[in-house]
């Protein structure tokens, strides 16, 4: 697992737009598999669930991004999860922190 967090401030649907196609844009193999909303009054929150392909560990890795928060002040959180093949712990994480990476610089320019 790699997990970014970060403050961002801005249009709440302009920033998932962008998150959105940062991640798409930069991975061949990435695909969009569901996600989900809430909001209440100012308060929104969206999750959304990405997966690619990881050539380095063979395998699909996920990226969960939920965005939260109100009046153009949200909390960004990025996890990434799988590409592991061992049964009981946990190695080859190259493939999520690559995933990862992949929109980190984006992610700082917010």
């Amino acid at each position: 697992m790699a997990k970014y967090e970060k403050l961002v401030h801005g249009d709440f649907d302009q920033l998932i737009e962008r998150i959105d196609r940062a991640i798409m844009n930069n991975s061949s193999s990435a695909s969009f598999e569901d996600s989900s909303r809430y909001s209440a009054g100012s308060f929104r929150c969206e999750t959304r669930v990405y997966e690619r392909f990881s050539w380095m560990g063979g395998n699909r890795v996920s990226m969960a991004v939920t965005l939260v928060g109100a009046e153009n002040s949200y909390h960004l959180s990025i996890i990434t999860s799988g590409g592991s093949q061992a049964m009981f712990f946990k190695i080859n994480t190259i493939g999520e922190e690559e995933f990862l990476n992949s929109i980190i610089q984006e992610v700082e320019a917010m």
